[in-house]
């Protein structure tokens, strides 16, 4: 059977840059793609990349998206190299939805994602509906931002968790000072990614010293990297960004063979991608934990999507 191929680059510019250890980011770039097959039954989806974590780049993805026929087989679909992982999960999101794929969505819970720095203590306030916040820490100093993170935790509601994320910019030294703080406002629910994926010893190890649990998010950004990471000893939490891990049928086979601590997280693809993981996300991820996608306040309302 051949499926007729669309596709169409987009860009979306954030409301206000994002800020992280990395540094700032203020536009997203990806690309919508549609399957019909001879019946006339449509399938969408998205290719999401997000470079710096270890997926292709848009212009990579592009270039693939552009020398592919306007026919393509399910053949040509499952050959998309590893190298592509971004790539090959929109084309095979697609054809799930093609073929009339759903989810359940009901019991999904979100986490909301707070600017970085003095911006958060504002910003919670039009999320008071929440009960679970992400604040990127790493984007300034660490005495600034530990003491703008106990106004944070004076300022939340009573019962509220919040996550840290680092995005792998912390050092050893400033990763134990933030699980000791953690450890002591035990309003944490876990620190994402202190180290650099490089670092995975010593997270392994600061793992096993803090009450406060850690989760791997860099470092487990492809499929690939969550195998290997799972086969030398992470029995912690795992943050999946579908959209980049490569084939969604693999991932599946994964989580539901061993089992995993997963929490499902966003790449701020538009909401063509995130039905795709949000499928993926109702069946998979930990029921107990907010899976990361509160991140609509960061665009405009609709825009175009």
């Amino acid at each position: 059977m051949y499926y007729h191929f669309e596709f169409r680059p987009y860009r979306r510019r954030f409301r206000q840059p994002l800020k992280t250890s990395r540094g700032i980011w203020e536009i997203r770039e990806g690309i919508i793609l549609r399957l019909t097959d001879e019946t006339g039954r449509m399938g969408c989806s998205e290719i999401a990349p997000l470079p710096w974590f270890g997926s292709e780049t848009f212009a990579q993805a592009l270039a693939f998206c552009k020398q592919l026929k306007e026919k393509l087989t399910q053949a040509t679909i499952q050959a998309i190299p590893e190298g592509l992982p971004a790539c090959q999960f929109g084309f095979e999101s697609a054809l799930e939805d093609l073929f009339g794929a759903e989810g359940e969505r009901g019991r999904l819970s979100l986490s909301y994602l707070l600017p970085a720095g003095e911006d958060a203590l504002q910003a919670w306030e039009i999320l008071q509906s929440a009960t679970t916040f992400k604040w990127k820490i790493g984007a300034i100093a660490i005495a600034e931002e530990i003491t703008i993170f106990k106004k944070l935790v004076r300022a939340l509601p009573a019962g509220a968790k919040l996550r840290l994320d680092a995005n792998g910019g912390l050092s050893i030294e400033e990763a134990k000072a933030w699980l000791e703080v953690a450890d002591e406002t035990q309003i944490v629910e876990f620190i994402e990614q202190p180290l650099s994926p490089q670092e995975f010893d010593l997270m392994l190890d600061l793992s096993a010293n803090y009450s406060t649990a850690i989760a791997l998010d860099e470092s487990v950004a492809t499929l690939q990297q969550l195998e290997n990471c799972y086969q030398k000893g992470w029995r912690g939490i795992y943050i999946i960004k579908a959209a980049i891990a490569g084939s969604p049928q693999r991932l599946r086979q994964f989580c539901q063979q061993y089992k995993i601590d997963a929490v499902f997280s966003s790449v701020f693809e538009t909401k063509i991608g995130r039905e795709a993981v949000l499928r993926l996300a109702a069946e998979l991820s930990n029921p107990n934990r907010a899976i990361g996608f509160g991140i609509d306040h960061w665009f405009e309302e609709d825009d175009g999507f």
